[in-house]
């Protein structure tokens, strides 16, 4: 039985009680959150070393590291490199994106190395084996998607993201449309030159009952893509986005009804004002279900700098309601990212996730920021590091010039709160 059977029978599972224990919350909580279907926990019976994660409403804000080969560059060994990096800085799960050789192999020891969640996009290696195997991905075949689908549940993968809702309306609303980056979404493009091609409809819609058995038998959670999301801030929230959501929450439903657990995918690029109005749009025409946002970038303009627009929209988003955020790397739009940039994605999104965290009230969240506080009251620099989402890079920047006082080099020996302990006859230790 999948995490729903489960909840709606009003039984708490294993999964249930190890993500209610990491959240601080009821098991029960948990439980009539994945019966309502506002909560998710990926969580395939195949991915043997799990430490499951909840990722809904009243749950900490999640944040996900992409990683994964190219056509060009990559292997196992730097794909394991960057899985360690992501976890060491604080991500709740991997999606693996690889396109380059060796697919299966590269997942398999991601899931093997991993105890995060792991997601995938099945349609790349249906896609890139058509393109190799017959010349194009237009020639894949109906069974060949989903014979690539059947291959992540077996091997264990606890998400994944499925284009379903890239329909041949939706296609002529993006024709009619006439945007400025037309599909940025490398999915919803295989599907989108398929369909054309072929003329038919996405057979991710059209044989939705079997997409369904097939996660539900391995319980893997369907994240519905956004095929449609838009690549510029000219395209945000038009009418081929819509068409998409409305056609995503219909197949929520339908998934509910079946067993199987969804969260819906938002938009990639989102001036600040649209953002709000976005999550709110998502949450009422999907019933609730977790939303899982890629950034969102709030400028076209932060070429090597993304992570920030990225974390910028992703705070805004979780504050409004978002559950879910896809990281942002400082090499978006620029090259495959490296281990560095995945470090530094994951910790811009876990502040963004952070701070989104505090204002809808999650519990302890503003507790660690208490805490912080209160050690740079006293100039007690071992722990203000220790607090710091990432400890070694804040005791690099603090060594980087000394200080004859308590204080930092910013202030020597004008330090306000050193100033104030004086003057307000509080005493501040000596570090």
């Amino acid at each position: 039985m999948t995490q729903l059977d489960l909840a709606k029978k009003g039984t708490i599972s294993r999964e249930m009680l190890l993500v209610a224990a990491a959240e601080g919350l009821e098991p029960e909580f948990i439980r009539a959150g994945i019966a309502a279907g506002i909560i998710v926990i990926p969580a395939n019976p195949n991915h043997k070393n799990l430490t499951p994660r909840g990722v809904g409403t009243g749950l900490s804000t999640k944040v996900n590291a992409n990683i994964g080969t190219s056509s060009d560059y990559g292997s196992i060994a730097s794909e394991l490199i960057k899985v360690k990096a992501a976890v060491d800085a604080g991500a709740d799960a991997i999606m693996d994106l690889s396109t380059g050789p060796d697919i299966k192999a590269i997942r398999q020891a991601i899931i093997a190395a991993c105890s995060l969640p792991i997601g995938t996009v099945p349609i790349y290696q249906a896609g890139v084996r058509a393109i190799n195997e017959q010349g194009a991905v237009v020639n894949m075949k109906d069974e060949d998607l989903f014979e690539a689908i059947e291959d992540h549940g077996r091997d264990g993968v606890d998400f994944i993201t499925v284009h379903c809702g890239v329909t041949r309306s939706a296609v002529e609303r993006l024709k009619k449309q006439r945007r400025v980056t037309d599909v940025v979404s490398r999915g919803g493009s295989f599907l989108v030159g398929w369909m054309l091609y072929n003329d038919r409809e996405n057979p991710l819609y059209e044989h939705y009952d079997r997409l369904l058995e097939i996660a539900r038998k391995y319980d893997m959670t369907l994240s519905l893509g956004d095929g449609m999301r838009p690549g510029c801030l000219a395209d945000a929230t038009d009418r081929a986005q819509v068409e998409e959501l409305l056609t995503l929450g219909e197949l929520v439903q339908r998934a509910r009804v079946a067993g199987v657990q969804t969260m819906v995918e938002g938009p990639g690029h989102l001036p600040l004002n649209q953002i709000e109005t976005n999550v709110r749009l998502q949450k009422s025409i999907c019933k609730g279900a977790p939303f899982y946002v890629l950034g969102p970038l709030v400028t076209d303009i932060g070429a090597g700098y993304d992570h920030i627009t990225g974390a910028i929209g992703g705070a805004i988003a979780a504050s409004a309601g978002a559950d879910f955020l896809c990281y942002v790397t400082p090499s978006e739009h620029l090259s495959l990212p490296d281990v560095e940039d995945v470090k530094q994605g994951v910790i811009a999104s876990k502040i963004a996730a952070h701070a989104a965290d505090i204002v809808k009230g999650v519990k302890n969240a503003a507790d660690r920021d208490l805490k912080m506080a209160m050690a740079r009251k006293k100039l007690d620099w071992d722990e203000q590091i220790r607090l710091s989402l990432d400890p070694a890079h804040a005791a690099e920047v603090h060594a980087k010039f000394s200080s004859k006082g308590a204080a930092c080099s910013m202030c020597g020996g004008y330090c306000a709160m050193e100033l104030m302990g004086k003057y307000l006859g509080v005493e501040v230790p000596r570090c």
